[in-house]
């Protein structure tokens, strides 16, 4: 009898240490897999600790959209491109910010971005719904970075964000909802306080242009474009480094010489516009259309709904592109008004003798070195290319609504070359200025992905 009691104790003692060992394993391969414990079986049902990477990036595709009705007009006059890619780069910011606690892998910017405060935390042990954060976080920053626009606009803004709460409302319990969306906006709070002081609100006095040989002469009697833009802080520190423009040749007014002849040549590609280039030159005008970068909006908005990423990959993208438009553009509109550079209607009809010559679309009003789309794009270029590859076949939809007919393009790399070459077809930009912009926009994306580490 003793030997059975001994035998039985025996089987019992193994088994319960089986069953433990099977659960430590089973625990270790959660924790190796996902990056979080192992939540026990009540908050299971609850989705606790569920992450980003499970929910669609539907939330982000839908404010974009939301944001493109309220950046077909400028904000205020003379803000051009600040406005736009000033909302894109904070609202990028906030939508991650909004999640990354449920993206194990992934880190916040905090003490990475210049002066950006720390984000609130989470909750130990409590599950959120991150799509109801990022609702919650973008409608807060949408309302806050338009104020001024149209109560239509006011009023669509209220119904999106109160119908994706509603349909959040039904996969999760009412106190996780709340929780994540106070959790959203304490975000959004956090980061537009901080996008307040960062000098776009500075009062400067009207710009005056330099007058001079050489020096670019205002084409519009509105106010310069972003002339001040160099007071503004950029969003990653030392994104600058390396990023230094071969200048333009030298100002002559001599035929033959090579200012002369890099003005030439625009005026003699005026001459042979084939139809396709005028079709590009119109579709990337922006006005009519997004003034001031807007359309990287849109473009952002249609990669992200053909690709259709869960909503990780989708905030990771929203925000390299939205710090790769926005510094990109504080840098290149420092250095236009650095080098003040003639434009080529100004040479084209003062210097070479016609008068009467225009460019197929006006003339922004801002100097013309370096090129604001080429410098742009190719920067956001870099972050497409790193969150989607350098083979991704797109059709654009941009201007369906003006309406123009959509352009498809084999890779990003062929569209922004694109866009990049309809600013010289156009008559707006040298050929050179163009290229050389093109290299600066590159490195300011790769100096971006070198400095911030969104890995831990």
């Amino acid at each position: 009898m003793k030997k059975l009691l001994s035998f039985f104790l025996i089987i019992t003692t193994l088994s319960i240490f089986n069953s433990c060992e099977k659960a430590n394993f089973l625990e270790s391969k959660y924790k190796e897999q996902s990056g979080f414990p192992k939540p026990n079986a009540s908050l299971q049902l609850n989705g606790h600790l569920k992450q980003t990477k499970t929910y669609s990036s539907e939330v982000v595709t839908s404010w974009l959209n939301m944001q493109l009705n309220m950046l077909r007009v400028p904000l205020e006059a003379g803000t051009g491109s600040q406005a736009s890619e000033r909302c894109q780069a904070y609202c990028g910011i906030a939508t991650y910010e909004a999640v990354v606690n449920g993206m194990p892998a992934h880190q916040s910017l905090y003490g990475q971005l210049t002066d950006f405060p720390q984000m609130p935390s989470t909750e130990p042990g409590k599950a959120y719904h991150w799509a109801a954060s990022a609702n919650a976080a973008l409608a807060e920053m949408n309302r806050k970075l338009f104020p001024t626009t149209s109560l239509t606009n006011k009023t669509a803004m209220d119904n999106l964000e109160s119908t994706l709460e509603a349909t959040y409302a039904s996969e999760v319990d009412a106190a996780t909802l709340d929780r994540s969306i106070a959790f959203g906006k304490e975000v959004a709070s956090r980061v537009f306080a901080w996008a307040a002081t960062d000098g776009s609100a500075n009062v400067n006095p009207p710009y005056v242009a330099p007058v001079g040989l050489g020096f670019w002469v205002p084409t519009a009697p509105s106010p310069a474009v972003n002339p001040y833009a160099y007071q503004r802080r950029l969003l990653v520190p030392d994104v600058a480094n390396g990023t230094a423009l071969v200048p333009p040749p030298d100002y002559d007014a001599i035929p033959l010489t090579p200012f002369y002849e890099m003005v030439k040549e625009v005026y003699d590609k005026s001459l042979v516009l084939t139809p396709a280039e005028i079709e590009a030159v119109v579709y990337f005008r922006d006005a009519p259309g997004y003034p001031g970068g807007g359309a990287f909006v849109s473009i952002l908005s249609q990669v992200l709904d053909k690709a259709q990423p869960t909503l990780d990959i989708a905030a990771l993208a929203y925000v390299k592109v939205g710090l790769a438009q926005h510094d990109a553009t504080i840098i290149l509109f420092t250095n236009k008004y650095n080098y003040k550079l003639i434009r080529p209607i100004t040479y084209i009809r003062n210097e070479m003798g016609f008068p009467l010559w225009s460019p197929t679309i006006p003339t922004p009003n801002h100097p013309e070195f370096p090129s604001g789309h080429a410098v742009s794009n190719s920067s956001i270029i870099v972050m497409l290319n790193d969150m989607f590859g350098t083979n991704f076949p797109l059709t654009l939809h941009t201007y369906d609504y003006l309406p123009l007919p959509p352009r498809s393009y084999n890779s990003f790399n062929e569209m922004g070359q694109e866009m990049s070459n309809s600013r010289f077809w156009g008559g707006l930009h040298y050929r050179e200025t163009c290229e050389k912009s093109e290299v600066q926009g590159r490195k300011v994306g790769e100096n971006i992905l070198n400095k911030i580490k969104f890995l831990k």
